[in-house]
């Protein structure tokens, strides 16, 4: 079975790779609502990139997002998107949704052509469909509002930077982009690690 990068991520847990820390949470939008649904995740380089990395906010406070996430240590604002790769995102919900993440849902997507179906949303309880749960891939990273980086203690996947913009660069929903051949590179290693771990039948 010949998998996309992109379940090959999922399958890793790409999304604990995640690189960014935050600022203090805007106390106005703390308390609204967030609303989620498949039309919220659309082609992944339309968000704002973030050392390899995207963000977005669902309420519209791109700049306090983008501010949170260029940040250290605080707290990323309600509504704020977090993506590595196109199959997998995290949103942040409003104060009291999930102490235990941090008021983060995770989502695992299903990108097919230019749609965006969500598989699988939740809180604590979220198992992608290779068996990863993503709580206990961005635990370690509590202090840092659980986004993974290299430095936020999460465990690292084998997936070099050059291959998770190789992904970005081939979401089906966002106009086509030529890839440089390093990147092309990178997803035929990709696409030998998707082949080595896929089971045997």
């Amino acid at each position: 079975m010949k998998l996309s990068p992109f379940r090959l991520l999922a399958a890793l847990g790409a999304a604990s790779v995640l690189g960014l820390s935050s600022s203090a949470q805007d106390a106005g939008n703390s308390t609204r609502k967030v609303t989620v649904t498949d039309a919220s995740f659309d082609c992944i380089r339309d968000l704002k990139p973030v050392r390899g990395y995207y963000v977005g906010n669902l309420l519209g406070d791109v700049d306090a997002t983008v501010k949170a996430a260029e940040a250290s240590s605080s707290s990323y604002p309600v509504g704020s998107v977090v993506q590595l790769v196109p199959t997998e995102a995290m949103v942040k919900r409003e104060a009291g949704y999930s102490p235990e993440t941090n008021d983060w849902e995770f989502f695992e997507l299903t990108v097919t052509g230019k749609t965006t179906t969500i598989h699988v949303h939740g809180s604590t309880e979220v198992v992608n469909r290779f068996g990863g749960n993503c709580l206990s891939c961005h635990a370690p990273a509590k202090k840092f509002d659980m986004i993974c980086e290299q430095t936020h203690g999460c465990s690292p996947i084998p997936i070099t930077p050059v291959m998770a913009k190789a992904i970005q660069n081939t979401d089906s929903r966002c106009e086509p982009v030529a890839l440089p051949p390093e990147q092309v590179e990178a997803l035929k290693q990709l696409q030998a690690m998707l082949g080595a771990a896929a089971p045997k039948q």
